[in-house]
């Protein structure tokens, strides 16, 4: 049996090619995942240990606010700069040294705007000399407060050179320096990281990246000879007390490393997801190439059955060949993985401004998860047909009809009860039932889901195909191809069903999105009282900021009743982490954001009172009167009364508002947004050249309409969605593999029916046409269930969202045609290699075919 076995595998290398494809991809998904974040982890470690290389023991004072990579950005505490002299003072020391490091230094490039990163820090800092690892390549050191040095890569990247006037923004408003020097690193690195670095004198550093004269937030430390980084290490922690971090470099590195790799492994997960999207989809293909090779194998494995073969040897038969399929395709598809990987890491190093790459390498994780996943799918998608392949009697063997339809009894059934079961899922899921686990509760919903409409799918087929085939009924070519498509619903359904795991996947969230961009459009036309806006395209980890003083003097332009500036932070209240904003002027809330109060007065607010919204009042039973301990980025600890308490809104999504004040010990001292209402019969073309003229040295935003606010901040969506497109295009590209692979496969097993056709006076072209109707028909009807699903889950999420403020459910009508009609192509694409083979077919030798 191994032998025949084999030998049968070895004589269809066209069958295995077909069958091993869609695992090829699924595999090259799920490795090259692994291999992309192993090689940016090591590229991470490398450069972590390169800064702090020259670090023995660093100094840091403990954070006010300590928040995760997903919450925000961590802010470090100023310390007096007298601290430097006592860790100077303590045993071991041989050199210390003060620095200022803060992320927000933005320079304004050759074209006047803001040179962006996206992902890397833009820091700034005190320019401390040169060293083994910084080293200057151009001009001289800052020396006057006016003077700045910046790294090389931030030097390409704005178009400017020694000698340049530059402006930077930084916690203070836009300020004119001159550029005396470009640095770099050793081993002709223009940036670690791809990082932008301004260095300023440290009087300049202190003030503008700190807010403070005469304060560090670090100091690096040299350790004497003979004496071990960690025994320093405690010595000076000792004599500093517990309000500092005291580190060896070899712990910051390791640290620093983790805390981006944590933000790499959600990274990995997301690519892992889509990965199993195309995997699902694979199976599909499997289970649909298995199940037609039984069936050509029927009289093949019933004489096997008839010289002796038992049932058991006959699945083995079947199961040997997935292993072989699924072995050779997850070699294939660790190949794959690894380019795909070094690829997507070359991308990622260039998109993130130049980080150097560690030698890709292939992690154990890479290698086990391609041979698990390319063995397990293969292997589970062929087991059903070889179950099936065990019951063929012997006697099959002398009947030319070995394959007769079976009744869809059982298959509707299954699927009827899986479908309840996602369906069930879902419903625990998005209404909150799920006790902690709501995203696997959706997740298996939307499995199960799919899995279940793939079972009832073959008993739509037939009147569905027929319907859709109806279009090509007046010719034919069109006509067999339509039966053609008809004729084995199992095999129809299967092929659809791949097809619409990936089309309802997009179509879902496209729902999803497109509802919650039109209901936020909506509450925010129907809320916001203001004619103009000043806000910026976020493009980075910082929102863009502008200076507060446009404000006062945007107010003072005739025309204009309000000019409010919101300023925003995640703070810790009550132990517990959340968003806080700042309001210029605290009656905006109710003119300009809508937003009615439920007890206490919302229009004003004394340097030490707070209000909350409804939401977080009830949540922590409070009431005016009440007094919250808030704990900001900056500053010592303070004590609030509550005031006044405002209805929750979607829109203005901020559980506490803070006096203007407190905006100072927020990681961006500067208003993120602003909002100016005008006078009744005030023209907006009158008042916005005006506030543009003033943000001139606030490169980072703009001021434009209502309008085009809630069109600025819903692109944000649209990009999302774009990418989100892109990754599951793969799952799409191995839907057409499945179409191509069932007619292709479908062309072998009806040759002899196709060299009778050939004979009785079809021609090529006619049977060309003959394969693409089908290949068509089946296309769209696959395209049809996974708009049709995808709408119907889409519309379940939007429905489970409505407390949201998700109120508006948005059927993209355009796209779900664009589905459609891209479905009809992807079919005449399929079609090409199979009609091409069908009609090269000899139609002597067809017709004495077995």
């Amino acid at each position: 049996m191994f032998r025949a076995t084999l030998k049968s595998l070895l004589a269809r290398k066209v069958r295995l090619v077909l069958s091993g494809l869609a695992v090829v991809l699924g595999v090259m998904f799920v490795s090259g995942a692994f291999v992309l974040t192993d090689t940016l982890g090591r590229s991470f470690d490398q450069i972590f240990a390169d800064a702090y290389a020259e670090v023995d023991v660093n100094v840091a004072a403990k954070p006010k606010l300590a928040v995760n990579e997903f919450e925000g950005e961590q802010i470090q505490t100023p310390f007096p700069a007298a601290a430097v002299e006592t860790v100077r003072a303590v045993p071991g020391v041989a050199e210390a040294t003060g620095t200022v490091v803060a992320d927000g230094a933005r320079l304004i490039g050759s074209n006047g705007k803001v040179v962006t990163s996206f992902g890397p820090p833009q820091l700034g800092g005190n320019w401390v000399g040169e060293s083994d690892l910084v080293q200057l390549r151009e001009g001289r050191e800052p020396r006057a407060d006016d003077e700045i040095v910046i790294n090389k890569a931030l030097a390409t990247a704005g178009k400017v050179a020694v000698g340049d006037r530059v402006g930077v923004l930084t916690l203070a408003p836009k300020e004119e320096f001159t550029i005396v020097g470009v640095f770099g690193y050793s081993g002709d690195r223009d940036s670690l990281g791809g990082v932008n670095e301004v260095m300023f004198t440290t009087p300049a550093a202190q003030r503008l990246m700190l807010g403070e004269q005469d304060v560090f937030n670090n100091i690096v430390i040299r350790s004497a000879s003979g004496v071990s980084d960690e025994s320093l290490r405690d010595s000076v922690a000792a004599a500093l007390g517990d309000d500092y971090v005291v580190k060896t470099g070899e712990q910051l590195s390791a640290d620093a490393a983790a805390g981006l790799k944590e933000g790499l492994a959600f990274f990995n997960r997301i690519l892992l997801g889509f990965a199993a999207v195309a995997l699902l989809v694979g199976t599909f293909l499997i289970l649909n190439t298995f199940s037609i090779i039984v069936a050509q194998r029927t009289r093949e494995l019933a004489l096997l059955r008839a010289v002796g073969a038992s049932g058991k040897q006959i699945i083995g038969s079947v199961v040997l060949e997935a292993i072989a399929i699924g072995l050779v395709a997850s070699v294939l598809g660790l190949a794959a993985g690894f380019g795909v990987g070094a690829l997507l890491a070359y991308a990622f190093s260039n998109v993130a401004g130049g980080l150097t790459l560690a030698t890709l390498g292939m992690p154990a994780a890479a290698v086990i998860g391609a041979f698990a996943v390319g063995l397990v799918i293969t292997v589970l998608a062929a087991l059903l047909p070889a179950l099936r392949a065990a019951r063929i009697p012997p006697i099959a063997a002398m009947q030319d009809v070995a394959t007769p339809d079976r009744p869809l009894t059982k298959v509707t059934v299954a699927g009827a009860v899986v479908t309840a079961l996602g369906a069930t899922l879902l419903f625990l899921g998005l209404g909150g039932h799920a006790r902690g686990n709501t995203l696997a509760t959706i997740l298996g919903g939307v499995l199960f889901a799919f899995i279940g409409v793939a079972l009832l799918t073959p008993l739509i087929s037939r009147p569905v195909v027929a319907a859709l085939g109806a279009v090509f009924s007046g010719w034919t070519p069109g006509k067999l191809g339509r039966l053609n498509s008809g004729r084995n619903p199992r095999r129809t359904a299967i092929t659809a069903a791949a097809l619409m795991v990936g089309i309802a996947l997009v179509t879902g969230i496209t729902v999803i999105l497109d509802s919650a961009k039109s209901s936020i459009s909506g509450l925010a036309q129907d809320t916001i009282k203001a004619e103009l806006v000043i806000a910026g395209a976020q493009s980075g980890p910082r929102p863009p900021s502008f200076d507060p003083a446009v404000l006062a003097e945007a107010k003072a332009i005739p025309g204009v009743r309000i000019a409010d500036g919101l300023y925003g932070d995640m703070a810790q209240i009550g132990g517990e982490h959340t968003w806080v904003g700042a309001l210029t002027e605290p009656s905006a809330l109710r003119q300009v954001y809508g937003v009615t109060a439920t007890a206490g007065d919302i229009d004003q607010l004394a340097p030490n009172q707070m209000l909350v919204s409804s939401d977080a009042a009830e949540s922590r039973g409070l009431s005016v009167g009440s007094t919250l301990a808030v704990q900001l980025a900056r500053g010592a600890e303070r004590t609030y009364t509550i005031s006044g308490i405002f209805q929750s809104t979607a829109l203005f999504g901020t559980q506490a508002v803070l006096p203007t004040e407190a905006a100072r010990d927020f990681s961006i001292q500067q208003p993120i947004q602003g909002f100016i209402q005008l006078e009744p019969g005030t023209r907006v073309a009158d008042v916005q050249p005006r506030v543009e003229a003033l943000l001139a040295n606030s490169p980072e935003v703009s001021v434009i309409d209502l309008d085009g606010f809630i069109d600025q901040q819903a692109s944000q969506l649209d990009g999302l969605l774009q990418m989100i497109q892109i990754l599951l295009a793969l799952a799409i590209v191995i839907a057409v593999l499945g179409i191509v692979n069932t007619l292709a496969l479908s062309v072998l097993e009806r040759t002899r029916e196709l060299g009778l056709l050939r004979a009785i006076g079809l021609r090529r072209s006619q049977t060309m046409g003959m394969i693409t109707v089908e290949a068509v028909v089946i296309s769209v009807f696959g395209a049809l269930l996974g708009v049709a699903v995808g709408a119907g889950l889409g519309a379940a999420v939007v429905e489970a969202l409505r407390d949201e403020g998700i109120n508006k459910l948005v059927l993209p009508w355009g796209q779900m045609g664009v589905f459609l009609g891209l479905a009809a192509i992807i079919g005449v694409v399929a079609a090409v290699l199979p009609s091409i083979r069908a009609a090269r077919i000899n139609v002597l030798g067809a017709i004495a075919h077995d």
